[in-house]
């Protein structure tokens, strides 16, 4: 008997298997570049790596070029996934929304929570309360990938859904919260070209350099305006149609979907192991022990560990008992404990707002 469903119907969720294989193995490459970045920050070659990292290019630092110029393609990619999601993904339904929106809303606050419990009362501390609010998608698929198929789709799916919704809210926060002061020309001139990628996708232009170049303006105009130029990348993708023009979304033809998956491999492969490998090299000879136990540790490792475990397991748990939302098919309480866990894990979001 012929598949009744059409094939292009069944191509989203083909993408999004893809692109769960894609983000597991990035976490692979980004705990090895974690690991290098470590290990040089501890031995002889600390003071080059350091060194190397604040050598001026263009005006800019190489820090500074990765951490909002490279980071601008990872913030694009994250802005593709969050439209699709929303638009023909796993989240295309308030009624899907539901059971990740609430995890992930309750697994942003309740770390912020535990932070400020530790450094509420320490001066210039407790601005860094959004730190642990952030889940890293590809450390724990990367993670969640070492246990192979005991783990249950859903259990895959709703990670990731919690994730871009993470994801989503973390930009939110750094925008609002980590923007210190504006420049109005530069500000005007970005939303002015934001403007015009709208007015493309409206007047139907399904070609994707225009977009990739006005996007490249604006986040020049954003970098200058004082807002984190990242977000440039948010705004640019939200720009990109998602329709090829001749009816159904399509993969051979989908601007949106072509550059995402032209983009995974090269943000999970590349960029945030750059990213990682540049962020992560803390040097901790000489750390004493009241050191590593100091409110503004103490507070990240808490919030991350003991606040997003308790606030997405209590909330999935209790939308699940109540039956506001269906719990993860196939899914034991152990494995949505295990996810809870997981979503504690924060690394490029975190070092990014901490940065």
């Amino acid at each position: 008997m012929a598949n009744p469903l059409p094939k292009l119907a069944m191509r989203p969720i083909t993408m999004i298997r893809a692109l769960l294989q894609t983000q597991a193995a990035g976490g692979y490459v980004l705990m090895l570049a974690a690991a290098l970045a470590m290990i040089v920050a501890n031995s002889a070659l600390s003071e080059t790596y350091v060194h190397t990292l604040h050598v001026h290019i263009a005006g800019l630092s190489v820090l500074h070029w990765i951490n909002d110029g490279l980071m601008a393609i990872f913030f694009l990619l994250v802005g593709l996934e969050i439209k699709r999601e929303f638009l023909i993904g796993e989240m295309s339904s308030w009624p899907r929304r539901i059971l990740p929106g609430a995890a992930a809303l309750a697994g942003m606050a309740a770390p912020a929570a535990v932070f400020l419990f530790f450094n509420a009362d320490v001066p210039g501390n407790a601005r860094g309360w959004a730190i642990p609010s952030a889940t890293d998608i590809a450390f724990a698929l990367g993670v969640l990938a070492l246990l192979g198929p005991r783990i249950p789709g859903s259990i895959k799916l709703l990670l990731t859904a919690i994730a871009v919704i993470d994801d989503l809210g973390a930009i939110v926060v750094i925008a609002v919260a980590y923007t210190s002061s504006l420049n109005v020309t530069p500000l005007a001139a970005a939303v002015g070209i934001a403007f015009v990628m709208l007015f493309l996708n409206r007047r139907g232009v399904r070609l994707i350099w225009p977009y990739l170049l006005l996007g490249a303006a604006l986040w020049a105009a954003v970098l200058l305006s004082g807002v984190h130029a990242t977000l440039a990348g948010v705004v640019t993708a939200l720009a990109i149609p998602l329709t090829s023009g001749r009816g159904p979304v399509e993969s051979a033809d989908c601007p949106l979907l072509r550059l995402e998956h032209a983009l995974a491999p090269v943000v999970a492969f590349a960029i945030v192991p750059i990213f990682g490998f540049a962020n992560a090299g803390v040097d901790l000879r000489g750390l004493s022990l009241d050191q590593a136990v100091a409110p503004l540790p103490l507070g990240i490792a808490a919030g991350l560990v003991l606040g997003k475990q308790l606030g997405i397991f209590a909330t999935i748990m209790l939308l699940a008992r109540t039956d506001f939302a269906d719990a993860p098919v196939g899914a034991s309480t152990r494995q949505i404990w295990g996810l809870s866990i997981l979503c504690g894990i924060g690394f490029t979001m975190s070092l990014f707002i901490a940065a």
